[in-house]
């Protein structure tokens, strides 16, 4: 009789969750929706509490967010000591008492080995670590009510040789547990890190052994079938529950990590803060500081540029509180939108807005659309804007909840297709990051975004927005031309200006 070759015991991401807790300190795992990491802890905490200290055991302590967590990995590990050591099966209940809260006592469980050790299986509060030494197991991490003071009492006994396993699916791109792997993944904790999707689980024989367990046949089609269906269940939630992918938290349509993800820290932020008594200069001067800026901060960005690369424009509009914003977007061969640099205004007077605008907007190469908020006050800036340019080349948008609902599914789209770039800078991650969904639509919510002295209210997301929606534009060809590349490198185009200015004023005297 041909002998049938059974599987190895443990699947490919479990035996490297093994060997992950033997050579590191501290591992963390992120992970789909019911992959056995839990059932493999089992065995990782069973095989550590029955080796001696010599042998590098010790006690295991595991924490869930419930009850229910607590028995079913408790369960797990008495099935695996009958394996290991027969006497050690028996679960055992006992009460933990809190002591700061002597009155109230909580259930616990726990399994003893011969070796002197054991594996308890704790309430999730800090405190319940106090006196503890061992490996620390943390199951689904991002749903304790406190896990940043959990990691705090866990990490505490590193400094004695124990170990902590941090495992969970995702629960939101605030939570602290998303953050704890971001900052593995940027390097700012050392501290290793595993990934396992559901399709990584798939590849890894994850239905295969579902179908051994239940004595079903297994097939390319089943599985195919089942895995659809499994998606098809989470709808929405597949995401985070299955792939691994945080959910924007309170409603936010634009994860935080997406966001970073498109980060470009070659794209500068040019900012302009006005001093309150600015507005009262004479209007040369004003023209002249603005000019001076302009010179100094905008002219290297837009010498940077490549000429033939088509560009578009977003502008959000303010004043006295909300910033200006002007966003432009380089149209690349292969579609991608790349921030080149944006321009941050604050407390700047009306007409050096205007200067600015029109200081960028004519050396843009390629200017083949622009979009500006239309709102309030920035109904002058955009028209101005228009008239220059053109009505077929530059739109006043009157923002709308139409239009966030036609402009804002692509804008998000962008990011989650790769087929943007942004600054990397904390204020615009704040700005983009404050676009809420709310009743399907996404748009702005909060009023106050800035961490720093100065207001903001999203100004950044709506210019990037605006931006985008110009970058897909198509516009008629009118005959407006920028200015030449040799005047873009110089002071020449304030002729441009000049000439505006003048008929502007001989249209005033008629």
């Amino acid at each position: 009789m041909t002998a049938i070759a059974l599987p190895d015991v443990f699947l490919p991401y479990q035996q490297a969750l093994m060997a992950s807790v033997g050579a590191h300190p501290v591992t963390v795992v992120e992970k789909s929706r019911r992959t056995g990491y839990s059932w493999a802890a089992g065995a990782i905490a069973a095989l550590t509490a029955a080796a001696t200290r010599a042998a590098g055991g010790s006690d295991v302590l595991y924490m869930g967010y419930n009850l229910e967590m607590a028995r079913e990995f408790i369960d797990y590990v008495a099935d695996w000591a009958k394996q290991i050591s027969p006497a050690a099966a028996e679960v055992k209940e006992f009460f933990f008492t809190d002591p700061e809260k002597p009155e109230k006592e909580i259930k616990a469980f726990r399994v003893e080995f011969a070796s002197g050790h054991k594996v308890l299986a704790l309430p999730s509060v800090p405190r319940a670590l106090r006196g503890m030494q061992g490996l620390v197991i943390i199951d689904e991490a991002a749903f304790h009510d406190d896990l940043d003071e959990l990691l705090k009492a866990a990490f505490a006994l590193l400094i004695w040789g124990g170990k902590v396993v941090v495992i969970s699916t995702h629960n939101g791109d605030t939570n602290p547990f998303n953050i704890l792997v971001n900052d593995i993944r940027a390097g700012r904790k050392p501290y290793h890190l595993l990934r396992c999707t559901f399709d990584d689980a798939l590849r890894d024989g994850l239905y295969r052994r579902i179908c051994m367990t239940k004595g079903t046949p297994w097939s390319p089609e089943a599985e195919a079938a089942w895995r659809a269906e499994i998606i098809a269940i989470n709808a929405e939630a597949a995401d985070e529950e299955l792939h691994c992918i945080p959910s924007a938290s309170s409603g936010s349509a634009i994860p935080a990590p997406l966001i970073e993800a498109r980060m470009d820290a070659a794209a500068p932020v040019l900012r302009w803060e006005c001093k309150p008594d600015f507005v009262h200069w004479a209007a040369h001067l004003r023209e002249a500081e603005a000019l001076a800026w302009c010179e100094a901060q905008l002219l290297p960005a837009l010498r940077a540029l490549d000429p033939a690369t088509p560009h578009a424009l977003g502008g959000d509009f303010g004043r006295s509180g909300d910033l200006s914003v002007f966003w432009p977007l380089a149209i690349g061969k292969d579609l991608v939108r790349r921030t080149p640099f944006v321009v941050e205004l604050r407390n700047v007077p009306f007409d050096q807005q205007r200067q600015i605008l029109f200081y960028l907007a004519d050396r843009l190469p390629k200017l083949r659309a622009g979009k500006l908020d239309a709102r309030g006050n920035g109904q002058y800036l955009a028209e101005v804007a228009m008239q220059r340019y053109g009505a077929t080349r530059f739109e006043p948008v009157m923002l709308s909840e139409g239009w966030y609902r036609d402009n804002m599914p692509p804008f998000r789209a962008a990011f989650e297709d790769a087929g943007i770039t942004v600054p990397k800078d904390r204020e615009i991650l704040g700005d983009i990051r404050a676009l809420k969904m709310v009743r399907g639509v996404i748009r702005l919510v909060d009023r106050d975004t800035g961490e720093g002295a100065g207001q903001r209210h999203g100004d950044a997301a709506i210019a990037g927005a605006l931006a985008y929606a110009a970058s897909r534009a198509e516009p008629e060809e009118y005959g407006y031309e920028a200015v030449s590349q040799a005047a873009r490198s110089g002071r020449a185009p304030d002729d441009a200006e000049d000439a505006w200015r003048r008929r502007r004023e001989l249209r005033g005297a008629l």
